[in-house]
Protein backbone atom coordinates (compact mmCIF):
# COMPACT_ATOMS: atom_id res chain seq x y z
CA UNK A 1 0.00 0.00 0.00
CA UNK A 2 1.55 3.14 -1.15
CA UNK A 3 1.54 6.08 1.46
CA UNK A 4 2.91 8.75 -0.16
CA UNK A 5 2.16 9.83 -4.16
CA UNK A 6 3.21 12.76 -6.64
CA UNK A 7 2.17 12.69 -10.10
CA UNK A 8 3.72 15.23 -12.44
CA UNK A 9 4.42 17.77 -9.22
CA UNK A 10 6.18 20.69 -10.16
CA UNK A 11 7.60 24.07 -8.23
CA UNK A 12 8.14 27.64 -10.02
CA UNK A 13 9.82 30.19 -8.43
CA UNK A 14 9.43 32.81 -10.70
CA UNK A 15 11.33 31.52 -14.19
CA UNK A 16 13.10 28.74 -12.25
CA UNK A 17 11.60 25.32 -12.21
CA UNK A 18 12.80 23.62 -8.68
CA UNK A 19 10.81 20.27 -9.18
CA UNK A 20 9.33 19.27 -12.92
CA UNK A 21 7.61 16.30 -13.28
CA UNK A 22 8.13 14.29 -10.04
CA UNK A 23 6.29 11.03 -9.84
CA UNK A 24 7.04 9.38 -7.13
CA UNK A 25 5.49 5.85 -5.12
CA UNK A 26 6.79 5.16 -1.01
CA UNK A 27 4.83 2.16 0.30
CA UNK A 28 4.39 1.62 3.67
CA UNK A 29 6.93 0.24 5.62
CA UNK A 30 9.74 1.16 3.39
CA UNK A 31 12.98 3.56 4.34
CA UNK A 32 13.29 5.67 0.74
CA UNK A 33 16.46 8.27 0.43
CA UNK A 34 16.22 11.60 -1.73
CA UNK A 35 19.74 12.52 -2.28
CA UNK A 36 20.88 14.96 -4.93
CA UNK A 37 23.26 17.62 -4.92
CA UNK A 38 22.27 21.74 -3.54
CA UNK A 39 20.11 22.89 -5.25
CA UNK A 40 18.72 19.78 -7.06
CA UNK A 41 15.03 20.28 -5.69
CA UNK A 42 15.35 17.71 -2.88
CA UNK A 43 14.22 20.14 -0.23
CA UNK A 44 11.93 21.50 -1.81
CA UNK A 45 10.01 18.52 -2.87
CA UNK A 46 10.10 17.22 0.70
CA UNK A 47 8.80 20.73 1.50
CA UNK A 48 5.75 19.77 -1.17
CA UNK A 49 4.90 16.64 0.55
CA UNK A 50 4.52 17.91 4.80
CA UNK A 51 2.57 21.07 3.27
CA UNK A 52 5.48 23.67 3.91
CA UNK A 53 5.19 24.59 0.48
CA UNK A 54 2.09 24.35 -2.19
CA UNK A 55 3.13 23.04 -5.54
CA UNK A 56 3.06 24.89 -8.93
CA UNK A 57 1.00 22.39 -10.33
CA UNK A 58 0.80 18.25 -10.26
CA UNK A 59 -0.37 16.46 -7.38
CA UNK A 60 0.66 14.58 -4.35
CA UNK A 61 -1.15 12.14 -1.72
CA UNK A 62 0.13 11.71 1.74
CA UNK A 63 -1.67 8.29 3.78
CA UNK A 64 -4.58 9.27 1.78
CA UNK A 65 -4.63 13.26 1.98
CA UNK A 66 -4.17 15.81 -0.78
CA UNK A 67 -1.46 18.19 0.11
CA UNK A 68 -2.84 21.34 -0.88
CA UNK A 69 -6.95 20.32 -0.04
CA UNK A 70 -6.66 18.04 3.06
CA UNK A 71 -3.04 19.82 4.41
CA UNK A 72 -4.77 19.52 8.05
CA UNK A 73 -5.26 15.88 7.35
CA UNK A 74 -1.62 15.26 6.03
CA UNK A 75 0.20 17.11 8.75
CA UNK A 76 -1.86 14.92 11.53
CA UNK A 77 -0.88 12.02 10.06
CA UNK A 78 3.07 12.68 9.58
CA UNK A 79 6.24 13.25 11.55
CA UNK A 80 8.83 15.45 10.81
CA UNK A 81 12.60 15.79 12.32
CA UNK A 82 14.43 19.24 10.79
CA UNK A 83 17.62 19.24 10.37
CA UNK A 84 18.03 22.44 12.76
CA UNK A 85 16.74 22.06 15.94
CA UNK A 86 12.93 22.78 17.25
CA UNK A 87 12.64 21.61 20.46
CA UNK A 88 12.19 24.51 23.77
CA UNK A 89 15.78 23.69 25.58
CA UNK A 90 13.64 25.27 28.61
CA UNK A 91 11.66 22.50 28.98
CA UNK A 92 12.33 19.02 29.71
CA UNK A 93 12.33 16.20 27.97
CA UNK A 94 9.23 14.98 29.05
CA UNK A 95 8.07 18.27 29.04
CA UNK A 96 9.02 19.03 25.13
CA UNK A 97 6.61 15.52 24.75
CA UNK A 98 3.99 16.18 26.39
CA UNK A 99 3.74 19.70 24.20
CA UNK A 100 3.69 17.70 21.24
CA UNK A 101 1.46 15.39 22.62
CA UNK A 102 -1.02 17.93 23.32
CA UNK A 103 -0.96 20.06 19.92
CA UNK A 104 -1.25 16.52 18.06
CA UNK A 105 -4.75 15.84 20.24
CA UNK A 106 -2.99 12.42 21.70
CA UNK A 107 -5.72 11.21 24.03
CA UNK A 108 -4.66 12.00 27.97
CA UNK A 109 -4.67 7.68 28.70
CA UNK A 110 -2.57 7.30 25.54
CA UNK A 111 -0.34 9.92 26.25
CA UNK A 112 1.62 8.88 29.72
CA UNK A 113 1.79 5.49 28.01
CA UNK A 114 3.22 6.38 24.80
CA UNK A 115 5.66 8.76 26.33
CA UNK A 116 7.17 6.30 28.28
CA UNK A 117 7.54 3.86 25.44
CA UNK A 118 9.43 5.93 23.53
CA UNK A 119 11.34 7.14 26.06
CA UNK A 120 12.63 4.08 26.46
CA UNK A 121 13.25 3.35 22.81
CA UNK A 122 15.26 6.26 22.59
CA UNK A 123 17.17 5.30 26.11
CA UNK A 124 16.26 8.80 27.96
CA UNK A 125 14.35 7.50 30.67
CA UNK A 126 16.97 8.49 33.27
CA UNK A 127 17.30 11.82 31.76
CA UNK A 128 13.21 12.79 30.73
CA UNK A 129 13.34 15.30 33.51
CA UNK A 130 15.88 17.21 32.97
CA UNK A 131 15.95 20.55 31.02
CA UNK A 132 17.03 19.74 27.33
CA UNK A 133 19.71 22.47 27.09
CA UNK A 134 21.69 20.15 29.55
CA UNK A 135 21.62 17.75 26.45
CA UNK A 136 24.27 16.46 24.12
CA UNK A 137 23.43 16.80 20.64
CA UNK A 138 23.16 13.24 20.51
CA UNK A 139 20.32 13.01 22.93
CA UNK A 140 18.75 16.43 21.15
CA UNK A 141 18.56 14.57 17.83
CA UNK A 142 17.11 11.32 20.27
CA UNK A 143 14.11 13.16 22.04
CA UNK A 144 13.23 15.15 18.60
CA UNK A 145 12.65 11.25 16.75
CA UNK A 146 10.37 9.85 19.96
CA UNK A 147 8.65 13.66 19.00
CA UNK A 148 8.08 12.71 15.68
CA UNK A 149 7.03 9.35 16.79
CA UNK A 150 4.77 10.33 19.82
CA UNK A 151 1.22 10.65 17.80
CA UNK A 152 2.15 6.84 15.66
CA UNK A 153 2.86 8.83 12.14
CA UNK A 154 2.07 7.15 8.45
CA UNK A 155 5.10 8.76 7.81
CA UNK A 156 8.43 10.06 9.43
CA UNK A 157 10.54 12.89 7.33
CA UNK A 158 14.13 13.02 8.43
CA UNK A 159 16.10 15.83 7.33
CA UNK A 160 19.92 14.91 7.46
CA UNK A 161 19.03 12.95 10.93
CA UNK A 162 22.22 11.91 12.01
CA UNK A 163 24.22 15.12 10.84
CA UNK A 164 27.09 15.62 13.32
CA UNK A 165 26.57 12.57 15.12
CA UNK A 166 29.43 11.04 16.27
CA UNK A 167 29.79 6.86 14.33
CA UNK A 168 28.24 5.44 17.50
CA UNK A 169 25.20 7.62 18.04
CA UNK A 170 24.66 7.39 14.22
CA UNK A 171 24.02 4.01 14.53
CA UNK A 172 22.09 3.48 17.87
CA UNK A 173 19.74 6.35 15.90
CA UNK A 174 19.52 3.99 13.20
CA UNK A 175 18.71 1.06 15.35
CA UNK A 176 15.54 3.39 16.80
CA UNK A 177 14.55 4.35 13.53
CA UNK A 178 14.80 0.48 11.41
CA UNK A 179 12.78 -0.70 15.24
CA UNK A 180 9.88 1.88 14.53
CA UNK A 181 9.56 0.48 10.75
CA UNK A 182 9.52 -3.00 12.21
CA UNK A 183 7.30 -2.53 14.76
CA UNK A 184 4.96 0.05 13.57
CA UNK A 185 4.99 -0.33 10.31
CA UNK A 186 6.03 3.47 9.74
CA UNK A 187 7.40 4.97 6.28
CA UNK A 188 10.36 6.89 6.71
CA UNK A 189 11.66 9.22 4.38
CA UNK A 190 14.80 10.90 4.52
CA UNK A 191 17.64 13.22 3.05
CA UNK A 192 21.31 12.51 3.84
CA UNK A 193 24.68 13.24 2.96
CA UNK A 194 26.42 10.42 4.19
CA UNK A 195 26.83 7.71 1.04
CA UNK A 196 27.36 4.31 3.33
CA UNK A 197 23.68 5.61 5.92
CA UNK A 198 21.75 5.30 2.96
CA UNK A 199 23.47 2.28 0.90
CA UNK A 200 22.77 0.36 4.33
CA UNK A 201 19.45 1.90 5.35
CA UNK A 202 17.50 3.02 2.64
CA UNK A 203 15.34 0.25 1.02
CA UNK A 204 15.33 2.87 -2.38
CA UNK A 205 16.96 5.51 -3.24
CA UNK A 206 15.97 8.13 -5.50
CA UNK A 207 18.80 10.02 -7.09
CA UNK A 208 16.89 14.09 -8.22
CA UNK A 209 18.93 16.18 -10.29
CA UNK A 210 17.66 19.59 -12.00
CA UNK A 211 14.64 18.89 -10.56
CA UNK A 212 14.13 15.74 -11.60
CA UNK A 213 14.67 12.30 -10.56
CA UNK A 214 17.34 10.45 -12.45
CA UNK A 215 17.57 7.76 -11.11
CA UNK A 216 15.55 5.33 -8.76
CA UNK A 217 16.20 1.76 -7.29
CA UNK A 218 17.65 -0.43 -4.61
CA UNK A 219 21.09 0.49 -3.71
CA UNK A 220 22.22 -3.05 -4.86
CA UNK A 221 20.39 -2.75 -7.99
CA UNK A 222 21.53 0.80 -8.77
CA UNK A 223 25.61 -0.16 -8.00
CA UNK A 224 25.08 -3.42 -10.06
CA UNK A 225 23.78 -1.22 -12.87
CA UNK A 226 27.41 0.12 -13.58
CA UNK A 227 28.85 -2.65 -14.83
CA UNK A 228 32.04 -4.44 -12.66
CA UNK A 229 34.61 -2.31 -10.68
CA UNK A 230 35.07 1.41 -11.07
CA UNK A 231 39.13 2.47 -11.95
CA UNK A 232 39.82 5.68 -11.42
CA UNK A 233 43.21 6.38 -13.44
CA UNK A 234 45.87 9.51 -13.58
CA UNK A 235 47.72 10.20 -16.25
CA UNK A 236 49.74 12.80 -18.89
CA UNK A 237 47.99 12.27 -21.71
CA UNK A 238 44.94 9.60 -22.48
CA UNK A 239 42.78 8.88 -25.52
CA UNK A 240 39.14 8.38 -24.54
CA UNK A 241 38.16 6.60 -27.64
CA UNK A 242 40.95 3.87 -27.51
CA UNK A 243 39.71 3.42 -23.60
CA UNK A 244 36.58 2.91 -24.38
CA UNK A 245 37.40 0.61 -27.15
CA UNK A 246 38.92 -1.66 -24.36
CA UNK A 247 37.09 -5.04 -24.32
CA UNK A 248 35.23 -4.95 -20.86
CA UNK A 249 34.38 -1.27 -20.35
CA UNK A 250 31.13 -0.21 -19.41
CA UNK A 251 31.63 3.09 -19.43
CA UNK A 252 34.15 5.91 -19.63
CA UNK A 253 33.92 9.84 -17.68
CA UNK A 254 36.59 12.27 -17.40
CA UNK A 255 36.38 14.25 -14.29
CA UNK A 256 39.26 16.27 -12.20
CA UNK A 257 42.45 15.74 -14.56
CA UNK A 258 41.35 11.34 -13.65
CA UNK A 259 39.34 9.18 -16.38
CA UNK A 260 36.91 6.96 -13.91
CA UNK A 261 36.12 3.31 -15.89
CA UNK A 262 33.60 1.07 -15.24
CA UNK A 263 35.18 -1.91 -16.48
CA UNK A 264 33.74 -5.59 -16.54
CA UNK A 265 35.46 -8.86 -14.98
CA UNK A 266 38.94 -6.42 -14.18
CA UNK A 267 40.86 -9.70 -13.55
CA UNK A 268 40.54 -9.84 -17.29
CA UNK A 269 41.04 -6.69 -18.61
CA UNK A 270 42.62 -4.40 -16.43
CA UNK A 271 45.86 -5.14 -18.04
CA UNK A 272 44.59 -4.38 -21.34
CA UNK A 273 42.91 -1.40 -20.31
CA UNK A 274 46.74 -0.07 -18.68
CA UNK A 275 48.18 -0.45 -21.71
CA UNK A 276 45.81 1.75 -23.71
CA UNK A 277 46.24 4.61 -21.63
CA UNK A 278 50.11 5.95 -21.86
CA UNK A 279 51.97 7.31 -18.65
CA UNK A 280 49.80 6.02 -15.91
CA UNK A 281 50.63 8.22 -13.04
CA UNK A 282 47.93 6.21 -10.79
CA UNK A 283 45.17 3.81 -10.46
CA UNK A 284 42.65 2.57 -8.22
CA UNK A 285 40.04 0.11 -8.50
CA UNK A 286 36.92 -0.06 -6.37
CA UNK A 287 33.88 -2.28 -6.38
CA UNK A 288 30.76 0.22 -6.92
CA UNK A 289 29.69 2.63 -4.34
CA UNK A 290 26.57 4.49 -4.22
CA UNK A 291 28.78 7.82 -4.54
CA UNK A 292 30.08 6.46 -7.71
CA UNK A 293 26.54 5.93 -8.88
CA UNK A 294 25.66 9.58 -7.85
CA UNK A 295 28.57 11.20 -9.49
CA UNK A 296 27.42 9.00 -12.94
CA UNK A 297 23.65 10.56 -12.58
CA UNK A 298 24.68 13.80 -11.73
CA UNK A 299 27.98 14.37 -12.03
CA UNK A 300 28.98 16.67 -8.88
CA UNK A 301 29.88 15.26 -5.59
CA UNK A 302 27.46 15.03 -2.78
CA UNK A 303 28.18 18.54 -0.99
CA UNK A 304 26.94 18.53 2.78
CA UNK A 305 24.11 21.76 3.01
CA UNK A 306 26.92 23.62 4.87
CA UNK A 307 28.82 23.93 2.04
CA UNK A 308 25.77 25.28 -0.40
CA UNK A 309 22.60 26.21 0.43
CA UNK A 310 23.78 26.59 4.24
CA UNK A 311 20.02 26.62 5.62
CA UNK A 312 17.53 24.15 6.54
CA UNK A 313 13.53 23.17 6.02
CA UNK A 314 13.21 26.43 8.12
CA UNK A 315 14.42 28.85 6.63
CA UNK A 316 14.32 27.52 3.21
CA UNK A 317 10.22 27.23 3.72
CA UNK A 318 10.55 31.37 4.87
CA UNK A 319 12.64 32.29 1.73
CA UNK A 320 10.83 30.26 -0.62
CA UNK A 321 7.46 31.72 0.04
CA UNK A 322 8.86 35.19 -0.16
CA UNK A 323 9.74 34.42 -3.66
CA UNK A 324 12.95 32.98 -2.77
CA UNK A 325 14.74 29.52 -4.33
Amino acid sequence: MAVIESHALRKEFGRRVAVEGLDLTIERGEVFGLLGPNGAGKTTTLMMLVTLLPPSSGTARVNGWDVVSEADRVRQSIGIVFQDQTLDTLLTGRENLELHARLYGVPADVRGPRMRELLALVDLEDRADEQVKKYSGGMRRRLEIARGLLHRPAALFLDEPTLGLDPQTRDRTWSYIRRVVRDEGTTVVLTTHYMDEADLMCDRVGIIDRGRIVALERPAALKAALGGAVVRLRAAHADLDAVRAVAGVAGVESRDRAIEVSLREPHLHLAALLAAVPQVESVEVHEPTLNDVFLKYTGRELRRESEGEGEGWMETALRANQGGR
